[in-house]
C-alpha cells in the first residue's frame, strides 16, 4: 500500500512534491513492460491512492519493479484487452471514489498531474467522467497531425459508473446512460520505447483482433457490445459511427487508400515530417490494408460456417471465441 504522506516523485521531465493523495485507483495492464512500468507508475503516484497492476505472467522484471514501487500486482491469463481490463475493474476493490485507466507505455505530464490534483476535490457531483487529451509519440516524434491530436479519451471516472466495451479491438470506457463528463486541458503521453519491430508485431496482432470484430458483425457468432452507441455524443462515438456506417461500406482495400490520403493530405499528416510520414503510412495505410486482408482470409477460410471460423482462430492464432 502506498503511504499517504509527502514524498518526492520522479517524472520523466521534472521533480515535484506530491500533495495529499486523491481518492483514485489507477489500473494498468502489463506484459513484459519493464522498459515502461517505472515511468508510468512514477507519473501517477502523485495523484493516486492505489495503483493496481494486472499482469499477464510477464517473463521480465515488470512484476518486481511494480511491487517495488508500491503497486498491488495480480497475475491473470490473457484473453483480450477488454476482458482483462474489466476483470481488473471488478477486482481492484473499488475502494476509492475514482478509477483511472492507464497503459503501461503512457505517462502523465506534470501539468496534467497538477490539474487532476486540483480538479478532483472540487468537481461537481453530477460529473461522472473526465476526458483527457492524448499525445502520441512515434520514434521520438510527436504526431500532431493526421487527426491524431487531440484525441479525447475517457480515462477517469467515478467507481461503479463505467465499464469497458467487450470487443476484440477498439474498446472504450463507457459510462452509464446520460452521465456527464468534463474535459481536462492537459495531456497524457503515449510513447512506446520498444522500437519498430514491436510496433509492427503489435499492429499485426491488432489487425487479427479487428478482423474478428468484422467477422462478428457479419456472422454474429459472439454477443456484440453496442453500449458506446447509447452514450452521449463524444469523439469516440462519432468516430465509431463513421467507421461502421461509412468506412465499413467502402470496398475492401480501396477504403484503406482513401483513409490514408484523407489523413495525410486533408488532415495535414504530411506536416509531421519524415517520421510522421512513416507513422501515417504504417498506421493509416499498411495497418488498414492488413485488417482487410485478414478479414477476407477469415471469410474465405470459414465459408460462412461459424464453427469453421472458430476452429481456424483457435488453430491459427490460439484465440478461443
Amino acid at each position: 500500500m502506498i503511504k499517504k504522506n509527502k514524498i518526492k516523485i520522479r517524472t520523466n521531465t521534472d521533480t515535484m512534491v506530491a500533495p495529499k493523495f486523491q481518492s483514485l485507483t489507477v489500473v494498468i495492464l502489463t506484459y513484459n513492460e519493464e522498459i515502461h512500468i517505472e515511468r508510468c507508475i512514477h507519473s501517477v503516484r502523485p495523484i493516486a491512492e492505489k495503483v493496481f497492476v494486472v499482469d499477464s505472467y510477464s517473463t521480465d522484471r515488470t512484476v518486481e519493479l511494480a511491487n517495488a514501487l508500491g503497486a498491488e500486482v495480480v497475475q491473470r491469463k490473457w484473453k483480450n484487452y477488454a476482458d482483462q481490463f474489466q476483470w481488473g475493474l471488478d477486482n481492484c476493490g473499488n475502494e476509492t471514489e475514482w478509477i483511472m485507466r492507464m497503459d503501461a507505455d503512457e505517462f502523465l505530464e506534470p501539468e496534467l498531474q497538477k490539474e487532476i490534483l486540483n480538479t478532483l476535490p472540487a468537481i461537481s457531483i453530477d460529473i461522472h467522467g473526465l476526458l483527457i487529451k492524448r499525445k502520441h509519440f512515434f520514434m521520438g516524434k510527436w504526431i500532431r497531425y493526421g487527426g491524431r491530436y487531440p484525441l479525447f479519451l475517457l480515462r477517469i471516472w467515478r467507481s461503479g459508473k463505467g465499464k469497458i466495451e467487450q470487443r476484440w479491438m477498439d474498446e472504450h470506457i463507457v459510462l452509464q446512460y446520460e452521465s456527464k463528463t468534463m474535459m481536462l486541458k492537459n495531456n497524457i503521453v503515449d510513447e512506446n520505447l520498444k522500437g519498430i519491430t514491436f510496433f509492427v508485431e503489435k499492429h499485426n496482432s491488432y489487425a487479427t483482433r479487428e478482423a474478428i470484430d468484422i467477422m462478428n458483425q457479419k456472422l454474429n457468432f459472439m454477443k456484440q457490445d453496442n453500449s458506446l452507441q447509447k452514450t452521449a455524443t463524444s469523439q469516440a462515438k462519432n468516430k465509431r459511427i463513421l467507421k461502421d456506417r461509412l468506412y465499413a461500406n467502402l470496398p475492401m482495400g480501396v477504403r484503406a487508400i482513401i483513409y490514408f490520403l484523407y489523413r495525410f493530405l486533408f488532415l495535414f499528416g504530411f506536416i509531421d515530417g519524415p517520421k510522421g510520414w512513416l507513422y501515417h503510412f504504417l498506421q493509416g495505410l499498411w495497418y488498414r490494408l492488413l485488417v482487410d486482408i485478414k478479414a477476407k482470409e477469415l471469410e474465405i477460410k470459414c465459408e460462412g460456417d461459424v464453427n469453421k471460423l472458430k476452429r481456424h482462430l483457435l488453430n491459427e492464432y490460439g484465440i478461443n471465441c
